[in-house]
């Protein structure tokens, strides 16, 4: 099991909420050390084909990704989605449908801003959405860093973009059932996405556990930019108990935003079966790759 590669398989694109380009995003890899990359937009794979190109023309292997936003038991969780088909119709529908609510709740949220004095919001928000159909809390946070509502992002959310807050509206996402679904009949693997961030209850994480690897989930994140060394280990402990293989991404954004840079993270802990050695036959191999890197992503 090699669990020691630095595969980066969570990070954004100016696609949905990131900053970079998927280019520019793959030169930010390389250059950190990422052997295995994927990008995994929100609710979008419209980047796919350009980063896989950039990924090839720096060297590096490459998944293809998407991070799926689910509504599980009131709760948004997100779905990271590996080594599919970027061009299965069934998941292009389905993420088509995910975004269809994103404008109205949009504009609901400025509407909230607006009673609290910010006003113009929405339009704000648009200037950071490079696609105004994934406009999201991000962008708004952006809007009011730029405007000095706020310091920084982190400020945003805290103020007034959480649940109880002026400028929150929650949205009810896809089901667990149908992007595990979508994932796995285009031929990918599906990935809960950072678990720690959710803040279940024991009963609710065995319950999202529980049920998404009835719905054919294979992978959990292990090693990601918002949990913790501890966290590390007990998710690890998570994915034995499951028998779930391991996945290891920053979750980056922006190079001003983001906490953990891209290829930065710690290896994976052993004794995990890596998610990598199970979609080798899905893999994009850089050119020219040797037998023995091929092997040492598991293929």
């Amino acid at each position: 099991m090699n669990s020691i590669l630095n595969a980066d398989l969570h990070c954004h694109s100016v696609v949905s909420d990131g900053t970079l380009t998927p280019e520019a995003l793959a030169a930010r890899a390389k250059a950190n050390g990422v052997e295995l990359w994927a990008l995994t937009d929100h609710d979008e794979i419209g980047g796919q084909q350009r980063a896989a190109a950039a990924a090839q023309a720096q060297g590096m292997h490459y998944l293809t990704g998407v991070e799926i936003s689910v509504t599980f038991i009131g709760h948004t969780v997100h779905i990271v989605g590996l080594g599919f088909d970027a061009d299965n119709l069934a998941l292009k529908n389905g993420l088509i449908q995910t975004r269809g609510g994103r404008g109205q709740r949009a504009k609901d949220m400025a509407a909230g801003l607006a009673k609290a004095g910010i006003l113009d919001a929405y339009e704000g928000a648009l200037k950071f959405a490079g696609n105004h159909d994934l406009i999201s809390r991000t962008h708004f946070a952006r809007f009011l860093v730029e405007s000095g509502v706020c310091r920084d992002t982190s400020e945003v959310f805290r103020k007034y973009l959480i649940e109880g807050k002026p400028g929150f509206v929650e949205h009810r996402w896809a089901t667990l059932q149908d992007a595990v679904t979508w994932i796995t009949q285009a031929g990918g693997m599906a990935v809960i996405a950072h678990p720690a961030r959710y803040k279940f209850t024991a009963n609710q994480e065995f319950a999202l556990f529980t049920e998404f690897k009835g719905h054919g989930g294979q992978g959990v994140e292990v090693v990601t930019g918002s949990h913790s060394p501890a966290e590390y280990l007990i998710y690890a402990a998570t994915a034995r108990e499951f028998g779930l293989a391991a996945s290891r991404g920053s979750d980056f954004h922006s190079p001003d935003e983001s906490h953990t840079e891209l290829g930065t993270l710690p290896y994976l802990p052993g004794q995990l079966t890596p998610v990598w050695e199970q979609l080798a036959d899905r893999i994009q191999y850089a050119p020219h790759t040797t037998p023995e890197a091929k092997a040492s992503t598991g293929d």
